[in-house]
């Protein structure tokens, strides 16, 4: 009798368990799948013929703030690698996403890529009425080549050619805030990289996305200062969030201490996580896109 009792005292506990993981299961899946409307492929621009799009995911209580997403790893993007799921932090506070692609290197150079983003956010800034935004305050994210753009737009983003007859080019291409993973921030010093080719030249699988076949040191060398956000911090620089994992052997989290520590000199708001044992990704990282959402909030919803 006493083993049978056991038994159904550890079945009820077992179910119960049971129950309660497949709760914690169903709750999360729900939480990374909310709803929004979804508006596919606006064109904002055009690289060699190719057309240049954004999409809008907007969620059913906007907050009146975008962010601007930058669809890239290596500088290669497209459509078919937006993850609606992993913005789902964004999405449930109220944020407008603005999920930008770009012509993929090597058919555009990553200064040419820089130029388009930047054409992105002009374009999202005219048209900020139209999608619900304060034009005044914008947000930038995006992983690795992503975090890069972001932190380009971060330190060299202002306004076009007042002269324009586009009133696009002529538009702001400042953002307001930027929370970025593993970002690129000094090209001119790739130590400890698996892309350093030991030489002071390009990343060594990325020389066409610099137009640096055959390799011009000389030339890499300006093109490199000029593509490093590091080189182009000032104070006055919009706040920034850099998560990074301390044993990523792609970008090394260098990249991210040298951005922050000289970013601290110039009295500039950087505030930097370490991921413990953390490559270029982890598990764990739609916790992190997590405390950007609320990281946000502290910085673009104002007093």
């Amino acid at each position: 009798m006493r083993r049978r009792r056991w038994l159904t005292i550890g079945l009820v506990l077992c179910l119960a368990a049971c129950a309660v993981a497949g709760g914690l299961v169903a709750a999360g899946w729900a939480y990374f799948h909310p709803r929004f409307d979804w508006r596919q492929g606006i064109v904002y621009g055009e690289r060699r013929g190719e057309p240049l799009t954004l999409d809008v995911l907007t969620p059913p209580a906007p907050n009146g703030l975008g962010i601007v997403f930058f669809v890239s790893g290596g500088w290669k993007s497209g459509r078919d690698s937006i993850r609606p799921w992993l913005l789902a932090p964004l999405l449930r506070r109220g944020y407008t996403v603005f999920a930008v692609c770009h012509l993929s290197q090597p058919d555009a150079t990553v200064d040419e890529i820089v130029a388009d983003v930047s054409r992105a956010v002009r374009f999202i800034r005219t048209h900020a009425a139209d999608y619900g935004v304060d034009p005044d305050r914008l947000g930038a994210t995006g992983g690795s080549a992503g975090g890069h753009l972001s932190l380009m737009l971060a330190t060299r983003g202002g306004p076009g050619p007042a002269a324009s007859a586009d009133p696009v080019d002529a538009a702001s291409s400042a953002v307001q805030a930027a929370a970025v993973f593993c970002p690129v921030t000094d090209l001119t010093d790739l130590t400890g990289s698996t892309e350093d080719p030991g030489d002071g030249g390009p990343p060594r699988n990325f020389r066409p996305a610099f137009d640096q076949e055959p390799v011009d040191l000389a030339r890499w060398r300006e093109t490199a200062r000029d593509l490093s956000p590091l080189h182009h911090i000032a104070a006055g620089m919009p706040p920034v969030l850099i998560c990074h994992g301390d044993r990523d052997t792609l970008v090394t989290l260098e990249q991210s201490l040298k951005f922050r520590d000289r970013a601290l000199e110039q009295g500039c708001d950087v505030t930097l996580r370490v991921v413990e044992n953390a490559g270029h990704t982890w598990l764990t990282m739609p916790l992190d896109v997590m405390r950007c959402a609320a990281w946000f909030d502290s910085r673009l919803r104002g007093p």
